[in-house]
């Protein structure tokens, strides 16, 4: 069914507004009293070259590769809560701990403490990927710490069945 300059224009408007295909064909058979398919709406804006709008996308967190496992990622949602300090391991001034009930989104989180008194969240998410959030925003470890955190963390971890 053809809709007149009128009722195109009210179609351009609906879209302006940000209204959904499902929504303008809902419109145009309420208001417009014209029954169209999904497929005729779609036609329709493509007709008068129009572009739907898309809802804004919502940001992901991101979580850093395992070559800058230092990098910061997204503030903590939850403070961890760390394991008390019997469990933890302690070599060289840097110490990891364990998250008794991991994070949202991870499989397993912590803290560590590097030797410069610094310290951070970590996380491993479902994908197998490392995430680091320093406390100190822009913080960056000694290269000799993140070695040591690494190999921490794969004792502690491997010490807890991981």
């Amino acid at each position: 069914m053809k809709l007149d300059e009128a009722q195109r224009k009210t179609v351009a408007g609906w879209i302006e507004q940000g209204l959904k295909l499902s929504e303008i064909q809902t419109k145009i058979s309420k208001e417009l009293g014209v029954t169209m398919t999904y497929m005729d709406v779609r036609f329709l804006i493509d007709d008068l070259k129009l572009q739907p709008k898309d809802p804004p996308p919502v940001a992901p967190a991101v979580l850093a590769p395992s070559s800058a496992l230092a990098a910061p990622v997204a503030a903590p949602a939850v403070p961890p809560a760390p394991k008390p300090a019997d469990e933890s391991a302690a070599v060289g001034g840097v110490s990891v701990t364990v998250d008794h009930v991991a994070r949202p989104g991870a499989v397993v989180s912590g803290r560590v403490q590097f030797s410069d008194g610094q310290g951070g969240a970590w996380l491993i998410d479902q994908m197998g990927r490392p995430g680091l959030v320093t406390d100190q925003q822009g913080y960056r470890p000694s290269p000799g710490d993140v070695a040591e955190f690494q190999a921490q963390l794969q004792n502690e971890l491997a010490r807890l069945g991981f």
